[in-house]
């Protein structure tokens, strides 16, 4: 039996906001913000604000959405802020989350072809 869905339920550990990047948590099954571009990313919060404890939907997905922490290019590498924002890097050994798919400025939320990697 196969488990494809567009994203993945983690018990928020700590506040994630929505359209964050995350990361795993300290236990099995939870995630928090990211808050380095040397943090093994997950993928995105859902559309919704969470407190510790309760579920956060990670996109999976092939085209979600990511809150911006400064302005980025179409087709800029997508890694994380101190807070969870995607800034655009290309620096060698950053992990990024994926690419652009729109231009956009500070705390814009845009659409990400998502492609989990390091630069």
């Amino acid at each position: 039996m196969g488990f494809n869905s567009i994203s993945r339920a983690r018990v928020a550990e700590a506040v994630v906001e929505k359209f964050r990047i995350v990361k795993t948590g300290v236990a099995v099954g939870t995630c928090i913000k990211a808050a380095a571009a040397n943090d093994k990313l997950l993928g995105t919060s859902d559309e919704l604000d969470h407190n510790a404890g309760e579920v956060v939907d990670v996109s999976m997905g092939t085209v979600p959405k990511v809150k911006l922490g400064g302005a980025v290019a179409v087709g800029d590498a997508l890694t994380s802020d101190a807070n969870g924002k995607a800034i655009a890097t290309t620096t060698i050994g950053h992990r990024i989350i994926g690419f652009a798919e729109v231009a956009g400025v500070l705390d814009d939320v845009i659409t990400y072809i998502r492609a989990p990697g390091v630069v």
